[in-house]
């Protein structure tokens, strides 16, 4: 269980660091051009490190249903949408809405045994869970209202020229 908590935990540091480098290569070109290079460079590494790590054996994708061949166009969707978010919300502000995102989906796709999922059973604490990670992210985005206001009100208490 410690190994998979370690293994999130990078997870999710990498996905924070790829969105920022990502929203990075996005001010010098397109979001198009942005999700080609981060999907194709992401498609050049995992078939080297593939090869290198289970050689020609990861071509025999047997016993798999048609539709889980989605995933790569929902990649495109994702990078487009993180970009987009980042340029428009910040960093913080963008993941953190992100990350509520993909826990309240888990959140009903446990609950519902949807795409193939194992069904867990739902329980009041798990959705508790969900909404208060909501209320941080509203204390978060209150807090930079606050401080929006404070800044917009000392400008006016300076001389003008």
């Amino acid at each position: 269980m410690i190994i998979g908590i370690i293994l999130a935990i990078t997870a999710g540091a990498l996905v924070s660091l790829q969105t920022i480098f990502n929203s990075k290569v996005n001010e010098h070109t397109g979001s198009w051009s942005t999700t080609t290079l981060v999907l194709g460079m992401g498609f050049i590494a995992s078939l080297l490190m593939g090869l290198l790590l289970e050689g020609t054996g990861m071509f025999q994708l047997r016993h798999m249903e048609a539709w889980y061949w989605v995933s790569g166009a929902i990649g495109v969707g994702v990078v487009i949408c993180l970009v987009q978010s980042i340029k428009r919300l910040g960093p913080t502000y963008g993941i953190s809405i992100v990350l509520t995102s993909q826990l309240g989906c888990a959140l009903v796709f446990d609950s519902l045994g949807w795409l193939g999922l194992t069904k867990v059973d739902f329980s009041f604490t798990k959705l508790l869970g969900v909404l208060v990670i909501v209320a941080g992210i509203l204390v978060f985005k209150l807090t930079k209202f606050e401080q929006a206001d404070e800044d917009s009100s000392h400008e006016k208490e300076l001389p003008q020229k």
